[in-house]
C-alpha cells in the first residue's frame, strides 16, 4: 500500500481491482466459435474441389478475423457489429452481386458449364452402338438414396473381371464382389439397386452416359452395357466439333459460347461466357422484347400504385371510422376487419381465383353475371387489384389505427375551437401527421407490391396471353415475366432474367429513394 500527495493531504491509493473472467460467457463463446470453425472447414472442401481460391481466401480471412475478435478483450463495439454485418453480406450484398455478375453472362440452358463439359456432353450424346462394341455386365447402383441418389454404373470387364464405377465424370476402378454372371453384388460406398428400384428409374438409366476415351458407355437394359462410339468428335486443331459420318463441322465461337457451323446453326450444348451488356441491350432494343417489357413495366407501376394506394385509403377510412369513442363494439369490428390478414395469403389467392371462375365462380353466380374475368386484359387486371385490395387493407388498417392513437386528441379539439371543419382538421392536421409516420410503410408496401409474385402467379398466372407472345401476359408483373424467362418451358435464360432483375432493382431503388427524400421533407416541415 502506497500513499500519494496531490498538493494537499496524503491520499491512500486503492489497490487495483482484479477483473474476474466471465465463466458463463466463456462457456457459451467457446462452443459457438467451435461451431463456426467447423462450418468454415466444411465449406472449405467444395471451394478447394472447385478451385475457388478467392472464395477460400475470403473464408479463411473471415474465420480468422472472427476468432481473433471474440478471443481478445478488445474491440467491444465490433463484437456486436460483426454478426449483423456478416449476415448482411451473406443474405443481401452477395445475392445482389451474384445476380449482377450473372446478368453479364449467357448462363442458362445449354450454357451452364465449361467448354470442356460442353464437348463431353456433345460427344456422349452422339454415342451409338456399332458392330464390335465392347459389352459389359452392368449393375446399377447409387451413392445416396435408392429413389433419388445419383446413379452409378458398376461394370465388369468380361476378360479381366475388373470392376469399374462410372458416372458422368468418367470411370474409376473399385473393389467389389462379383457373382458368376459377372454382375456386382456388393461394393463399398455404393448401394446396389434392386430390379424394382432400377425399373422405376429406367429413364434416368437410359439417359446416363459414362464418357470414355473413344465414346461412352450406355446401358442396354438393366443388366448389360456397351461402349459405343461417338458420332461427333472434338478436333483440337480446328477447335471444332466434327461429325464422323457426314464430315459436317461446327467451329467454336467464344463470343456466344457455342459451336456454330457455316450457316450459323448452333449445337444445343454450349458453355458459359461473358456477353457484356448484350442482355441489357436486348431488353431495350429487340422489338420482340422491348415492347412487352415496357407494357409490363407500365402495368407493374399501375398495379403497385393501385394496390398500395387502394389499401391505404380503405384501411385509413376504416381506421378513422372506428377511431371515434362513440362507436360501440370497436374491438369486435377490428377483429373482423383483420381476418383477411390472419389467413395464409397463398390459400386466399387460390380461393379468389375460384371465386372469379366464369362458370361456377361465386362472384358471377351471386351477382348474376357472365363475365370471363381472366379472359380479357381489363377484367383480369381489375380482378387482381380487387383481390389485392381485400388482402392488403387489414395491414393498412392496423398501422393507421396505431398512428391515429398516437396523435393527441387535443389537436383535433383545438382545430374545432378555431373554427375548422372536420374535413379541414383532417386535411391540415391529422393527415400530415399520419403521413410522417406512415410514408416509410407505404414505401415498403409499394416495393412489396411491385414484386408481388404470389398475387399474379396464384390467380391468373399472368393470363390472358396474346396469341403472338405466350411468354408475356396482360397481368404479368416484371417479376413473373422474369420467372417465366428463367424457368419457362422454352428454356431457361438465367443471364437475361438476371438483367431484368437488375432493372427491377434500379426502378424500386429510385422510387424508394425519392419517396424517402419526400419523407424527410415532411419531417422537417412538421418538426
Amino acid at each position: 500500500m502506497t500513499a500519494t500527495k496531490l498538493g494537499g493531504p496524503e491520499v491512500q491509493a486503492r489497490p487495483a481491482v482484479e477483473e474476474k473472467p466471465d465463466k458463463k460467457g466463456t462457456m457459451i463463446k467457446i462452443p459457438l466459435l467451435g461451431i463456426t470453425t467447423a462450418i468454415a472447414i466444411w465449406a472449405a472442401f467444395p471451394l478447394v474441389d472447385n478451385e475457388a481460391w478467392i472464395g477460400l481466401a475470403v473464408l479463411i480471412a473471415t474465420t480468422a478475423g472472427l476468432l481473433y475478435l471474440y478471443l481478445t478483450p478488445r474491440h467491444i463495439p465490433l463484437k456486436y457489429l460483426a454478426p449483423g454485418t456478416i449476415l448482411l453480406i451473406l443474405f443481401q450484398v452477395f445475392p445482389v452481386l451474384y445476380t449482377a455478375s450473372t446478368a453479364f453472362t449467357n448462363f442458362g440452358d445449354g450454357h451452364r458449364g465449361s467448354k470442356q463439359e460442353a464437348v463431353t456432353a456433345i460427344q456422349t450424346a452422339s454415342v451409338t452402338q456399332v458392330p464390335g462394341s465392347q459389352q459389359y455386365a452392368l449393375t446399377v447402383a447409387t451413392t445416396g438414396d435408392p429413389a433419388t441418389g445419383p446413379l452409378v454404373f458398376l461394370i465388369t470387364d468380361p476378360v479381366t473381371r475388373q470392376v469399374e464405377a462410372g458416372d458422368a465424370d468418367g470411370l474409376k476402378q473399385i473393389e467389389a464382389a462379383v457373382n458368376s454372371a459377372g454382375r456386382v453384388t456388393a461394393a463399398d460406398g455404393f448401394t446396389v439397386l434392386t430390379v424394382g428400384q432400377a425399373s422405376v428409374r429406367s429413364a434416368e438409366i437410359t439417359a446416363l452416359a459414362v464418357p470414355t476415351a473413344g465414346g461412352a458407355i450406355r446401358s442396354s437394359g438393366l443388366s448389360r452395357a456397351y461402349e459405343g462410339r461417338a458420332g461427333r468428335a472434338y478436333d483440337e486443331g480446328c477447335d471444332c466439333i466434327r461429325d464422323t459420318t457426314t464430315g459436317r463441322t461446327w467451329t467454336a465461337d467464344e463470343t456466344v459460347g457455342a459451336f456454330v457451323d457455316g450457316n450459323g446453326e448452333r449445337l444445343a450444348q454450349g458453355w458459359k461466357v461473358g456477353v457484356g451488356f448484350s442482355n441489357f441491350t436486348r431488353v431495350l432494343s429487340e422489338p420482340a422484347i422491348a415492347g412487352p417489357f415496357l407494357r409490363t413495366l407500365v402495368w407493374n407501376l399501375a398495379f403497385a400504385i393501385a394496390s398500395t394506394g387502394g389499401t391505404f385509403v380503405l384501411g385509413l377510412l376504416l381506421a378513422m371510422a372506428l377511431h371515434s369513442p362513440r362507436v360501440r363494439g370497436r374491438t369486435a369490428y377490428r377483429v373482423l376487419l383483420v381476418l383477411p390478414y390472419a389467413m395464409p395469403s397463398f390459400a386466399m389467392l387460390l380461393v379468389w381465383r375460384d371465386m372469379f371462375n366464369t362458370d361456377f365462380g361465386l362472384i358471377n353466380n351471386l351477382l348474376g353475371l357472365d363475365v370471363d374475368w381472366f379472359g380479357g386484359s381489363a377484367s383480369a387486371r381489375l380482378a387482381v387489384i380487387l383481390v389485392q385490395l381485400w388482402l392488403g387493407y387489414p395491414y393498412m388498417f392496423l398501422v393507421a389505427t396505431g398512428a391515429l392513437q398516437a396523435i393527441p386528441r387535443e389537436l383535433a379539439e383545438a382545430s374545432r375551437i378555431d373554427g375548422a371543419s372536420a374535413w379541414g382538421g383532417f386535411r391540415r392536421i391529422t393527415l400530415p401527421l399520419l403521413m410522417v409516420a406512415l410514408t416509410p410503410l407505404l414505401i415498403s408496401s409499394f416495393a412489396f407490391n411491385f414484386n408481388n409474385f404470389n398475387a399474379i402467379y396464384l390467380t391468373t398466372e399472368g393470363a390472358p396471353f396474346p396469341a403472338d407472345n405466350p411468354a408475356n401476359g396482360a397481368t404479368d408483373l416484371l417479376i413473373t415475366y422474369t420467372y417465366r424467362i428463367a424457368f419457362g418451358g422454352g428454356g431457361a435464360q438465367y443471364g437475361f432474367a438476371a438483367a431484368i432483375s437488375i432493372f427491377i432493382f434500379l426502378i424500386v431503388a429510385v422510387v424508394s429513394a425519392a419517396s424517402f427524400r419526400r419523407t424527410r421533407h415532411l419531417e422537417e416541415v412538421h418538426a
